[in-house]
């Protein structure tokens, strides 16, 4: 069985695409894979707070209204009330922007959001198992129709970094379907919101959410870090298909 990856910069992030099989080189595979990161890329084009002329800018702007924008936009403040009221407050899509000012910015949630939606391409990919890296935070899976037996079975290995010592490993998560995904300051400092008090989170440590998808399991990552007893008990009860570990 051979591996291949392939890495576009998309998001401001390196997204990498891993994928063993017996045939990587088969076109089939870079069809998918060139999908998944037009996805990606579409997404980015959506939802950036970077890039004046994505639809998420505009309508900040006032310029476009949610009722004549892309459904995806408005499919994300629906999931954003959702994470909202399941993390108890902890998640929110309502932040501060760089004016101080806080407005509907679904950015903690499109990355991992995204990935899922992209990944789909790569399921259909025969005798093939994959796994994206989007700036840390990792979504793996395999060919839907292929037994969990020999080679294509083996799991992915994936390494939580030490957010004390970035140089160094805390723990490393084997899995073969799901995602794995972390939230913390050693890579980006004070970066979290926390609508409880109104203030970024500038703590050291993270914490790493392993589910079934990797919008949920950002979304909880970002929770757990952010939140308090009340979160984690929201956890316990509404994410049982996910574990969680803090480092």
């Amino acid at each position: 069985m051979s591996r291949r990856a392939w890495v576009e910069q998309i998001m401001g992030m390196p997204i990498s695409i891993h994928v063993r099989s017996d045939c990587v080189d088969d076109p089939r595979t870079a069809r998918a894979v060139q999908g998944a990161f037009a996805d990606l890329a579409r997404m980015d084009d959506l939802f950036s707070t970077y890039r004046e002329e994505s639809q998420l800018s505009r309508h900040h702007r006032g310029e476009l209204s949610l009722a004549r924008a892309d459904p995806l936009l408005a499919h994300s403040l629906r999931l954003g009330r959702e994470a909202e009221a399941l993390t108890v407050g902890a998640f929110t899509t309502d932040l501060p922007g760089p004016d101080g000012v806080r407005r509907f910015d679904p950015t903690g949630l499109v990355k991992g959001w995204a990935v899922d939606r992209a990944a789909e391409s790569l399921t259909a990919l025969p005798g093939a198992s994959w796994c994206v890296n989007a700036g840390g935070d990792v979504l793996v899976g395999r060919h839907l129709h292929v037994p969990p037996v020999g080679e294509d079975a083996a799991p992915w290995r994936i390494g939580v970094e030490d957010p004390r010592d970035r140089e160094k490993i805390a723990a490393v998560v084997p899995l073969t379907v799901g995602a794995v995904a972390t939230s913390g300051t050693a890579a980006r400092g004070a970066h979290l919101y926390d609508p409880v008090t109104g203030t970024m989170v500038g703590r050291s440590g993270s914490m790493t959410v392993v589910g079934t998808t990797l919008l949920w399991a950002d979304i909880w990552a970002t929770a757990l870090f952010v939140g308090g007893p009340d979160t984690a008990a929201a956890f316990s009860r509404h994410a049982a298909d996910c574990q969680s570990f803090a480092a």
